[in-house]
């Protein structure tokens, strides 16, 4: 039973259900917005352990490959200017994916559920099956049905968190399938709890409708700029957009950016900073100086095993130059976020049926005491 008393601050990954032989672990969202894992029937535990030996939570330092190598960082986009545009960087996450279908890989990334209003892992086999996964999603994702689907007998390329890709690299190791995986992780800002996406919805629903699909990161106004959310809706048979961006004050971006909301774990125990991964290769957006007048999006990338170099310098669809590692990780996290006063206000609030304005409100009033 170790598992659960980490359940009120965990990472949510859900690999220890996905580890469990008697399958009798789930995965639900708690009061405060976060996925926890929840034993269904205690009777049947064994008491194997499985689950807390994959679980990222119990250790300190994050999981190493056995094909770990020296590190390498590069500056790298799309070649294909739509996949470029549409992505929230320099499109090296769909590019990766889709050379690892191309060579017979089957993909578990992330895509919107607009039905269900939520973030969730999947697995992609073919190319038209990726373009789901295309774009940032700033909520946690529910992983559960996507990493069920796993076969560890077959190939995969798998993207998620770095706590996440910890998690499951150690449940890779127990069942000595290394060579069959390859994980791609992303600098992670942290967290936020989904009851702010829930209000969020809510409040826009009352005003246009049921949004179609959601994207956070677009790029309509250009790369530095693209802290816009769109949210597609019908209108009178009509698919609309609606975009709201953070320098506007987004109410989504202002809670998530001042770590109000963010998940327990992420201030206490984040341990995946930097150069601290678990995966293959590590991505995401290179800010900084010298892509400063770069409007289109660059990705910055991490190989940081030989597995991963091999596939990064395989792509063929992707402008890959060398770059020192300072200059990929200069614009990045160097630590976890801090607790703000706020954090224990805002938990409790957004249970409530206050209004997200009134919760933003009053948390940067707190915050300012």
């Amino acid at each position: 039973m170790n598992v659960l008393k980490f359940e009120d601050s965990c990472y949510g990954c859900g690999v220890c259900a996905i580890s469990c032989p008697r399958h009798i672990i789930n995965m639900i969202q708690d009061k405060q917005g976060f996925y926890r894992p929840t034993i269904i029937d205690t009777n049947k535990c064994t008491d194997c352990e499985v689950c807390v030996k994959a679980c990222a939570f119990n250790y300190t330092q994050h999981m190493q490959s056995k094909n770990d190598s020296k590190k390498e960082a590069y500056a790298a986009w799309s070649l294909d200017d739509d996949i470029r545009h549409r992505c929230s960087s320099g499109g090296i996450a769909y590019e990766i994916s889709k050379q690892a279908i191309d060579a017979g890989y089957n993909v578990c990334a992330v895509r919107y559920n607009g039905e269900e209003q939520k973030a969730e892992h999947y697995i992609a086999h073919t190319i038209e099956e990726l373009t789901d996964s295309i774009g940032s999603k700033y909520i946690q994702s529910y992983t559960l049905n996507g990493f069920k689907e796993i076969d560890f007998k077959q190939k995969h390329l798998v993207i998620g968190t770095p706590c996440q890709i910890d998690s499951l690299r150690r449940l890779i190791q127990l069942k000595k399938a290394e060579d069959n995986f390859i994980l791609v992780d992303f600098f992670c800002h942290g967290t936020p709890s989904k009851l702010v996406w829930d209000k969020y919805i809510e409040e826009f629903k009352q005003k246009y409708g049921t949004p179609l699909t959601a994207s956070w990161r677009n790029k309509k106004t250009g790369w530095h700029d693209s802290w816009v959310i769109e949210l597609k809706y019908n209108s009178k048979e009509m698919i609309k957009c609606y975009n709201s961006k953070k320098s506007n004050g987004d109410l989504f971006y202002r809670l998530f950016f001042g770590h109000a909301c963010l998940n327990k774990a992420c201030y206490d125990n984040c341990k995946y900073k930097l150069l601290n991964s678990s995966a293959d290769i590590r991505i995401g957006d290179l800010w900084g100086n010298k892509f400063a007048n770069n409007n289109e999006g660059v990705s910055a990338v991490l190989s940081l095993t030989q597995k991963g170099k091999e596939l990064l310098t395989s792509l063929s669809n992707v402008q890959l130059e060398k770059e020192e590692i300072d200059i990929v990780l200069g614009g990045q996290m160097r630590d976890a976020p801090k607790r703000p006063r706020s954090h224990k206000f805002v938990s409790k609030a957004l249970s409530s049926p206050l209004k997200l304005k009134w919760i933003d409100l009053f948390s940067r009033v707190i915050n300012k005491l």
